[in-house]
C-alpha cells in the first residue's frame, strides 16, 4: 500500500533519509524533479524556476542547475535574502551561479515559458499566507504555462489539504521521500495535480511506519474471496435497511438497491411512511416492510439505519433499536444527526461490541462534535480520528480524498471519485454499499475501505465510459459499482 506521513515524520526521515540515501537529499530531490522534466518537456523550452526563502527555495535552485546543463534556457527567481537561506539552500545558490545562472527577485514579464517549477513553499508552510506572499502565489498562477510543484504546491498545506490563504495550482506535484495526506484530500487534489513519487533512494516504510495508506483498487482486491459454486442466498447474509419517512422514500430504495446488487443474499427495506408503496417496480427483488417489523427481524443479519429517515419519534425510536441489535450496524443522514442531539444515543453507540460504521459527510461530522463543517474541513483526517475514537467505530468522513479510519486508528485516504459524487443520493447508495459488504462476512473495516473505494470508482468509470461527471446519478452509480466490483473479482 502507499505510505502516508505526517510532517514531523517526514523531518524525521529527512535526518535519517540522507545517510542511508549517501547523497544530500536536496541533491536527490532536485535530480529526481529535474529527471521528470526531461522526460515530459523538450530540451530547449524555456523554464521558470520560482526558488523561496527555505529548503524548497533549495530544490528549485538545484533543479534550475540541472535543467541548464542539460540545454534548457532557465529563469531563476529567488523571493527572499540570499544571506538567510538555510545552509543547503545557500549551498544550492552557490551552485546554480557558479554553474553561470543568475536570479532576479521577481518574477520577469512572461518569456514564452513552457514550465513554471514552483518551489516557493514546502512541507514546513502551516500557518495562513499574508498579502505580499498571496500576490506572488496569484502571479505564479497568472503564468500561462503548467506548474510543476516541488513536494506539494506552495500555499497547501502539507496534511491537512486546506489552502492557507492561497495556493498555486499545479498540473504536477513530484512528492519526496513519501506521499503527503494533503496532496489527497480537501482542496490537494485540485491543486496538486497528478503526483509522481519521489522516494530519493530510500524506501521510508523500512525506516519509519507510516501514519497511514492510500487507498487504490490494488489494496481492496485482496478483500474479495471467490464465491463457491455450493452457494444459496444465506451464505450472502440478510440486510435490513431502515429508513425512508415521508416525502423521503427514494433514498432507502437507493441504499437497498446498492445492497442487492453489490451481492448481498437478501435485503428487506423498512419503511417509516405508512404510505409507501410496498413493492420496488425498479427492483421487485427487494423486500418492502414497515420499519418496526424490519428491526425485529431474527433473519437479519446487517442492518443500515439513516437514509430519508427524518427526525421524528419513529425515527429516533428506529435508532434506539437498532443499537441495541448485536449486528454490524451502518449510520448514515439522519440516524448521525439524531446521534448528535441525544447524548443517550451517543452512549450507546460508544458502547457497541459489533461492528459500526459511521458515515458522516462533513456537516454530519461537524454536529457529531459540536463544531463547525469549517472546523472538519480544516483538517479532515484529526477530525475522522476523533469521531473514531470518540465513538468507538469505523468511521468514513465523506468529500475529496474520503478519509476512512478504523476504530483502531487505522488510517486509509481513498484515491478514486470525481465530482459527479457531489449529488442527491450517493451518500444513500455508499451506505447500502458498505451494508452489502458487511452482511457478506467482511470485518467493518475492510467493507468500509472497500465500499468507499468502489463507490469512487464507479463514478470514474461512468465518466471514462462518457456519463458525468455533469448530470451523473446515484443510480446510474450503482450498475457501475458492480461492474467494478466484478472486475476486481477477476483480479
Amino acid at each position: 500500500m502507499t505510505a502516508l506521513y505526517t510532517v514531523p515524520q517526514l523531518r524525521k526521515l529527512e535526518r535519517l533519509g540522507a545517510s542511508l540515501a549517501r547523497q544530500p537529499l536536496m541533491q536527490l530531490a532536485g535530480q529526481a524533479a529535474a529527471d521528470w522534466v526531461r522526460s515530459h518537456v523538450p530540451t530547449g523550452n524555456r523554464v521558470l524556476c520560482v526558488a523561496g526563502p527555505g529548503n524548497n527555495g533549495g530544490d528549485a535552485l538545484v533543479v534550475a542547475r540541472l535543467l541548464k546543463a542539460a540545454g534548457y534556457p532557465i529563469d531563476a527567481v529567488l523571493f527572499g535574502e540570499a544571506a538567510r537561506l538555510p545552509a543547503d539552500a545557500a549551498g544550492a545558490l552557490r551552485d546554480w551561479l557558479a554553474a553561470g545562472g543568475t536570479v532576479v527577485d521577481a518574477i520577469p514579464p512572461g518569456q514564452g515559458w513552457r514550465l513554471v517549477v514552483d518551489g516557493l513553499f514546502g512541507i514546513g508552510l502551516d500557518r495562513e499566507l499574508d498579502a505580499h506572499w498571496q500576490g506572488i502565489v496569484a502571479q505564479i498562477n497568472a503564468i500561462d504555462a503548467p506548474k510543476l510543484a516541488l513536494d506539494v504546491p506552495s500555499g497547501l498545506h502539507a496534511e491537512t489539504g486546506a489552502v492557507l490563504g492561497a495556493a498555486v495550482e499545479a498540473r504536477w506535484t513530484v512528492s519526496f521521500i513519501a506521499l503527503k495526506t494533503g496532496l489527497l484530500t480537501a482542496d490537494g487534489p485540485d491543486h496538486a495535480g497528478e503526483v509522481i513519487a519521489a522516494p530519493l533512494g530510500f524506501d521510508a516504510t523500512t525506516v519509519l511506519p507510516p501514519a497511514g495508506h492510500a487507498l487504490h483498487g490494488v489494496d481492496v482486491a485482496p478483500l474479495l474471496a471467490p464465491r463457491r459454486r455450493n452457494s444459496h442466498k444465506g451464505r450472502y447474509g440478510s440486510i435490513g435497511v431502515v429508513g425512508g419517512s415521508a416525502g423521503m422514500v427514494g433514498a432507502v430504495l437507493l441504499a437497498g438497491r446498492a445492497a442487492l446488487k453489490l451481492g448481498a443474499g437478501r435485503v428487506t427495506m423498512g419503511l417509516l411512511d405508512p404510505d409507501a408503496p410496498r413493492v420496488d417496480h425498479v427492483q421487485p427483488e427487494l423486500m418492502l416492510r414497515h420499519a418496526e417489523d424490519v428491526l425485529h427481524l431474527d433473519h437479519v443479519t446487517t442492518l443500515v439505519v439513516g437514509p430519508g429517515l427524518g427526525k421524528s419519534a419513529d425515527a429516533l425510536h428506529a435508532v434506539e433499536q437498532a443499537l441495541a441489535r448485536p449486528l454490524p450496524l451502518v449510520l448514515d443522514a439522519d440516524a448521525l444527526n439524531l446521534v448528535a442531539a441525544r447524548p443517550e444515543l451517543a452512549t450507546a453507540l460508544a458502547a457497541r461490541e459489533a461492528d459500526t460504521v459511521l458515515t458522516p459527510h462533513p456537516a454530519e461530522a461537524a454536529r457529531l462534535l459540536g463544531c463547525g463543517t469549517a472546523d472538519i474541513q480544516r483538517d479532515r483526517v484529526q477530525a475522522t480520528r476523533q469521531l473514531a475514537e470518540l465513538f468507538r467505530c469505523h468511521v468514513v468522513l465523506k468529500g475529496c480524498g474520503s478519509i476512512c479510519v478504523s476504530r483502531d486508528g487505522a488510517l486509509r485516504v481513498n484515491t478514486s471519485g470525481n465530482p459527479g459524487l457531489a449529488s442527491a443520493g450517493q451518500g444513500d447508495v455508499l451506505s447500502g454499499m458498505v451494508g452489502a459488504l458487511l452482511a457478506q462476512g467482511l470485518a467493518g473495516f475492510d467493507a468500509l475501505q472497500l465500499a468507499v473505494y468502489l463507490h469512487g470508482a464507479a463514478a470514474d468509470k461512468l465518466v471514462q465510459d462518457g456519463v458525468g461527471p455533469v448530470g451523473m446519478t446515484a443510480s446510474e452509480v450503482i450498475d457501475a459499482a458492480r461492474d467494478v466490483l466484478r472486475r476486481l473479482s477477476r483480479g
